[in-house]
């Protein structure tokens, strides 16, 4: 394989969080002695996240096995998995804004027709369901844990206690129509076809919609990870993987 220098898209602060967590946990589990060192381990696991290069691209750029690499990169994973912030933490930060906005994305997998757990219906395509809340200006503050594709918005909204941890922390919340019925401080456009809606239901699905659309910057955040354009890894690893994205998105300058 031929190997030729490249470049990563991120800071030197993400570089050096991932060094300093590497490093910590190596203490920890006192480790004597690595192929490579904290920082030459720490690129791999960016180049695999950011670029979506594969653990044989990774073992041939790094001069590492494959067993090495995939060793190498999941561990990493796993450390800045930890550090991402869980839902009671997030509410915390939620609190302090006028609102939040509550939405659901589709992470593509590598999966067959048979495993319809995994299928998306309004996608249609298979994938893992991740909810997501950002804030007024569409920054990322919290993602979930991975749940199949086939599991509608708001199930997988109550499934993690979103909508009740809202509530406790009386956060005012935007969310589209996929979570009709969600109620308490969750605030959701009107149904029906739009002719069929008055004047004012239809300047509120308006308003709605230009808020809902800020939203959407954290979804380009996140896909921005280019493994999270195409997952072709066991769907057990895929909530490391968010969290650890969203880690890194959080201790990322703006």
């Amino acid at each position: 394989m031929l190997v030729y220098p490249s470049g990563l898209d991120l800071s030197i602060s993400t570089l050096r969080l991932v060094r300093r967590e590497l490093a910590a946990h190596r203490r920890r589990i006192g480790t004597r002695w690595r192929r490579l060192t904290c920082a030459r381990q720490a690129l791999q696991p960016l180049a695999h996240l950011r670029c979506g290069h594969t653990f044989a691209q990774l073992a041939a750029g790094f001069g590492v096995g494959l067993a090495t690499a995939h060793r190498y990169v999941s561990e990493v994973v796993e450390v800045l998995a930890v550090l991402a912030p869980s839902l009671h933490e997030a509410m915390t930060v939620a609190a302090t804004k006028a609102f939040v906005i509550l939405d659901g994305t589709l992470l593509p997998i590598d999966r067959i027709a048979a495993d319809r757990p995994f299928y998306s219906g309004k996608h249609k395509k298979h994938g893992m369901n991740v909810q997501v809340i950002t804030d007024p200006f569409g920054r990322l503050i919290w993602a979930s844990p991975a749940l199949p594709g086939a599991v509608h918005d708001i199930k997988a909204a109550r499934t993690h206690g979103v909508i009740d941890a809202l509530t406790a922390a009386g956060v005012p919340c935007w969310a589209d129509k996929a979570y009709q019925g969600a109620d308490r401080t969750v605030r959701v456009p009107y149904r029906g076809r739009w002719d069929k809606l008055s004047v004012g239901q239809q300047a509120v699905n308006r308003s709605h919609a230009k808020i809902r659309a800020l939203g959407e910057q954290a979804m380009a955040t996140i896909k921005s990870w280019r493994l999270l354009r195409k997952l072709r890894c066991s769907t057990n690893r895929i909530t490391d993987i968010v969290k650890a994205v969203l880690a890194l998105q959080l201790a990322t300058p703006a």
